[in-house]
């Protein structure tokens, strides 16, 4: 073997005509996957699901094996496109009519946030920490959770959210980074306090340890009542 051997590097023991062949090939899976997403349906070009994730890794994988493997044939990966189309209509199919085939698929929305505090059960069985959920009710304009009526985590990972009135707004935990929320086991004033596990606010006495009626947790942080977007 010749270091740097510039036919090697480049192109191994393919002949020069081959690059003809390469773009050949991405045409074909470029025009395999655009006929995919179109024949799917409006579903196929919104943010993916778990479903539909799949279904386009899969399509991922075999469309670029295909335009530049010399040893991969274009008909057997045209198969897998059209089989992969017939599933993916079926499915969709089944779970138009199926809710339960549609919950196991493609997951239900789960309820984070209600009533301006957590949903301790929820929080627990999603595979999210607290301050990615703070970063994304802060991106969406949230100060603290008493602004929040209800908290919606969708099946697409999206956080969707409807807000109290501003009259009806509740004192909240508040949602920014620990240097702009002070945290205290023993609070050092009488007031009103959140618990920082689950949101409860509570009325608190002064030097008396703070424990949550709700769910026990001994952190409190003092409550929030600004009224969304003042």
């Amino acid at each position: 073997m010749t270091a740097f051997d510039a036919q090697r590097m480049l192109l191994g023991d393919l002949p020069l005509t081959f690059l003809w062949e390469v773009s050949l090939r991405v045409i074909v899976a470029f025009l395999a996957v655009f006929c995919f997403l179109k024949f799917s349906g409006r579903r196929g070009i919104k943010q993916l699901s778990r479903f539909e994730l799949v279904v386009i890794l899969t399509l991922g994988s075999a469309a670029g094996d295909v335009t530049f493997y010399e040893d991969v044939p274009v008909l057997p990966v045209l198969l897998v496109f059209v089989t992969l189309l017939v599933l993916y209509r079926g499915t969709i199919f089944v779970m138009k009519r199926n809710k339960t085939w549609e919950g196991w698929i493609d997951g239900l929305p789960i309820t984070v946030v209600k009533d301006g505090v957590y949903e301790i059960h929820s929080l627990r069985n999603l595979n999210i920490s607290s301050s990615e959920l703070f970063m994304e009710l802060r991106q969406q304009g949230v100060e603290h959770l008493g602004q929040v009526r209800l908290g919606l985590l969708e099946t697409d990972g999206d956080l969707s959210l409807y807000f109290y009135a501003p009259e009806d707004t509740r004192p909240g935990l508040s949602v920014l980074p620990d240097e702009h929320r002070p945290e205290y086991a023993s609070p050092p004033s009488a007031g009103l306090y959140c618990c920082v596990a689950c949101g409860l606010a509570m009325s608190h006495q002064t030097a008396a340890l703070f424990s949550c009626a709700r769910c026990g947790h001994t952190i409190c942080s003092p409550a929030l009542d600004t009224v969304r977007g003042c």
